[in-house]
């Protein structure tokens, strides 16, 4: 029996059969009405193969979006396959900054590209690096995913001088997009944003992202790739979003920081120890435990009583001390404490 890789242990485990699930970090638990809608109308055409207008009209929403032109968009299923076509730039060496998302381990130990793990001290921000090693790449989350660490731009731009710089931007549209590489990126050969509409939207099982690069590295990217590589839900969903879905997203953005806010005050009291200062839709704790094994085995009591935490020891840098629970309304909170 093989060994789970525990770099591609993901919160859709502990989540589940959960009756509450603080361990996915999607927010609600299916997409907005007029989502679903826009989806539904799409049923009708999916006798027929993804046509070229949706994917035209799909990047030209995006392009918009962030002020980039359609050249500089290249669509997604899901921010994660941004990572799996990294390895077509080539680069010699990465370094990744953890504790962070870890599917690009998996691909460039995959590609036989060497990893160097560059591991940020708490409170987890980019004055704890020491030195990126010898490598031509840096890949970093921003916010990153579990600290929920904002990033300012132009310190991951200084930070990466002189390499390649890949920023996941998953989070940030429910954080602070004044601190988005996106425009920078379209004009720029040393430079590559990923984004995400699934978790804000509710989409996590239709696999709805996008890249941002110039011109000359999205073709990289395209080169060789599967025919179809998205499918009509995929185009009319990420058209939908990137066109009709601001205003949306600043109401669920003020959501987000009222609830976590109200979340991390709750949980303080609670003997909580909040370990970063997050500003994203989840919150990295340690949990009012003795020790490392005291804390995984009340998640395992709470993962009985159908509370799903996700547990941070799959991280680089964290260990089964620190949890990362996403941002949940108050009487969600209050049962995870009850039950505590």
């Amino acid at each position: 029996m093989s060994v789970p890789d525990p770099y591609r242990f993901h919160g859709d485990v502990e989540a589940r059969g959960a009756r509450v699930d603080f361990a996915v970090n999607v927010r609600g638990s299916k997409p907005p009405e007029w989502l679903q809608r826009v989806l539904i109308d799409a049923i009708g055409d999916l006798a027929s193969y993804p046509d070229a207008s949706d994917e035209n009209a799909a990047r030209k929403a995006v392009a918009q979006l962030h002020g980039v032109s359609p050249e500089s968009v290249l669509l997604l299923s899901g921010a994660a396959e941004g990572f799996a076509l990294l390895p077509k730039l080539r680069p010699q060496a990465v370094a990744l900054i953890h504790p962070g998302f870890t599917e690009p381990n998996v691909v460039f130990e995959a590609a036989n590209i060497p990893v160097h793990n560059v591991i940020l001290p708490p409170p987890f921000e980019l004055e704890g690096v020491v030195e990126l090693g010898d490598t031509d790449m840096v890949v970093v989350g921003n916010p990153t995913n579990p600290t929920g660490v904002l990033h300012d731009k132009n310190d991951l731009l200084a930070l990466a001088q002189g390499k390649f710089l890949v920023v996941d931007e998953a989070f940030l549209d429910v954080t602070d997009d004044s601190e988005s590489l996106c425009a920078t990126a379209a004009s720029r050969t040393d430079l590559l944003v990923l984004r995400s509409f699934t978790k804000t939207w509710a989409i996590a099982g239709l696999r709805c992202g996008y890249a941002i690069a110039h011109p000359a590295v999205v073709a990289k990217l395209e080169r060789g790739r599967a025919q179809w590589p998205l499918g009509t839900l995929q185009l009319r969903a990420i058209a939908a979003i990137a066109l009709g879905a601001v205003d949306d997203v600043e109401k669920e953005r003020g959501i987000i920081a009222a609830e976590r806010a109200t979340m991390t005050e709750a949980l303080g009291r609670a003997g909580f120890e909040i370990a970063s200062a997050t500003q994203a839709p989840f919150v990295l704790v340690r949990p009012p435990a003795t020790d490392a094994a005291a804390a995984e085995e009340l998640r395992l009591k709470l993962k009985a009583a159908g509370i799903a935490i996700r547990r941070c020891d799959t991280f680089p840098g964290l260990d089964h001390s620190y949890w990362r629970l996403a941002v949940r309304p108050a009487n969600q909170i209050a049962e995870l404490l009850k039950e505590i």
